[in-house]
């Protein structure tokens, strides 16, 4: 059994939903979380400087943590630096874009998905391009929701405002007949209610957390990484920015189990 911990990372809080699966369904594993605050939101950024990041992030879990895997349990960060990861490191690297892809594959009936994504995960092309390796007959349409992940990140999941941005951003999806939407962002998830008011009762929302934890299992089980007991090891959670503020909307987002957390810094300014 190795007692070494996993790594997650995102850009902000949205990963959160990833943590809650883990937590779920490995209960034995302990989990470092980064929440990258201080530089969210990743999705209009450059998809070079969101590579960078990623890879400091990579490289603090690896190196200082020693963490035995990798969750970029960000859409954006894991379209443009995923492949590169896999090659640049020991350890397993998982994404959450294929889980969540295979799992609207598996639900959809009228073979229309939708993929609602940041202005980055969508520009890259990672959607489309995975569609094509996964060999899914599904018509598969992409489209970007600038303003979501700042909405989650202000802990306003269902005002008016965030109402009146889905029904514009998602008419393109209702016009299309869509059946089944990947929330392809982590945030969306906490968004949920409003989308899926918005998107009907015919529409099936698809969140990449719990199909990216199944992974993570299997992947503890194969290679021999997995616990059979727990580490008796506290879950551990750090942010960029302001560790109250993460704190307190933490706990509300994900449980009881982010009582505190410790700031860590890739910004010598900082």
């Amino acid at each position: 059994m190795d007692d070494r911990p996993i790594g997650v990372f995102d850009s902000g809080f949205g990963g959160l939903t990833v943590v809650r699966a883990l937590i779920d369904l490995v209960p034995n594993e302990q989990i470092i979380y980064f929440g990258d605050t201080a530089r969210y939101p990743y999705g209009p950024r450059q998809a070079e400087e969101v590579a960078g990041f990623a890879k400091e992030i990579v490289d603090y879990f690896v190196q200082v943590e020693r963490v035995k895997m990798v969750v970029v349990a960000c859409n954006t960060a894991a379209a443009v630096a995923l492949e590169n990861l896999r090659f640049s490191y020991d350890v397993p690297v998982v994404g959450v874009i294929e889980p969540g892809l295979r799992s609207a594959a598996a639900i959809t009936r009228n073979g229309r998905i939708g993929v609602i994504g940041t202005v980055g995960t969508v520009a890259s092309g990672a959607y489309q391009r995975s569609t094509l390796d996964l060999e899914i007959s599904a018509d598969v349409h992409c489209f970007a929701c600038p303003g979501f992940v700042e909405f989650v990140e202000r802990g306003d999941f269902d005002s008016d405002q965030v109402h009146v941005l889905a029904e514009r951003l998602l008419s393109p999806l209702i016009a299309l007949d869509v059946d089944t939407l990947l929330l392809g962002c982590t945030h969306y998830p906490f968004l949920a209610r409003t989308i899926a008011d918005v998107m009907g009762r015919d529409a099936f929302l698809v969140s990449s957390a719990e199909e990216t934890a199944f992974d993570v299992g299997r992947i503890l089980a194969a290679t021999g990484l997995g616990r059979a007991t727990s580490t008796g090891k506290p879950h551990r959670f750090l942010s960029s920015g302001d560790v109250n503020w993460f704190t307190d909307l933490g706990r509300r987002l994900l449980g009881p189990e982010l009582s505190k957390a410790e700031h860590v810094s890739f910004d010598p300014g900082q």
